[in-house]
């Protein structure tokens, strides 16, 4: 056998040992992304916020929050929900009148107050619609995270991988029912989730969450968040203060 023939079988011997390494590194690489689990993402994030044991003991809360535009747009609302009736109240405050969405079980109603705000409140009553009360089924668990009980909600996750957000390596998961998408971002050295986006029908909200806060209870919660859709296409503060377990009045969850 020739130099040159010997120098091209080691050329050749060489190349295939990298080409073999490359994909050895390839597979090991897919193998380890593959590896993370949605629930592990989702676990942490309950470790760092307080702990499982808080979480499943969570049957009901209460929140008051501002929305902030600088715009004629701006209001407070209160928020109360009990997990296990499936019940939401959420008060939109303007002009010191409350304005009551709220949903039981399969009911969904709306109260418009009459009159001005200096007088005991009268209310004209009418029903949501199956779209705004599918909303609001959403958003109770929403205000805290779209994840709780979500196997027993409907939903599949899929684990989507790792991206730079903001400066930040994060992990991203995609929930997803028959009605509504959502892609959570959570901080790969925290486990917090920084970043949710919401797609139902009409409607995608992207949300940045940031300062968190420990709540008496023992929960830690995003009390501000950044809050953008494609409806009004504005960027809208929303600071949020959270009691969990605090005795809430049944006649919240009363049409």
């Amino acid at each position: 056998m020739g130099i040159i023939t010997l120098a091209k079988t080691k050329t050749m011997k060489n190349l295939l040992g990298i080409v073999t390494a490359f994909v050895l590194a390839t597979t090991l690489s897919f193998g380890q992304a593959t590896k993370v689990s949605v629930d592990s993402v989702f676990n942490k994030y309950y470790e760092a916020t307080g702990g499982e044991d808080l979480w499943e003991g969570l049957k009901s809360y209460s929140m008051k929050r501002s929305y902030r535009s600088n715009s004629s747009a701006d209001y407070d609302a209160e928020v109360y929900v009990s997990l296990p009736d499936k019940a939401m109240h959420k008060a939109k405050i303007i002009l010191k009148r409350n304005f009551v969405y709220a949903v039981k079980g399969n009911e969904g109603w709306l109260k418009i107050p009459l009159g001005s705000y200096d007088k005991v409140a009268n209310y004209q009553v009418k029903d949501l619609s199956q779209g705004e009360q599918s909303t609001m089924r959403l958003e109770m668990y929403d205000l805290l995270v779209p994840f709780i009980e979500y196997k027993n909600r409907g939903f599949v996750a899929n684990y989507v991988g790792q991206e730079t957000l903001n400066g930040k390596q994060v992990n991203q998961v995609e929930l997803q029912s028959k009605g509504a998408r959502y892609n959570l971002y959570f901080d790969d050295a925290t486990g917090l989730l920084v970043r949710q986006k919401r797609i139902i029908p009409g409607e995608e909200v992207v949300i940045d969450y940031s300062n968190y806060q420990k709540s008496d209870y023992g929960i830690v919660y995003p009390a501000t968040a950044i809050e953008t859709n494609t409806k009004d296409k504005r960027a809208v503060t929303v600071t949020t203060s959270l009691n969990v377990n605090k005795p809430i009045d049944q006649e919240y969850f009363k049409r």
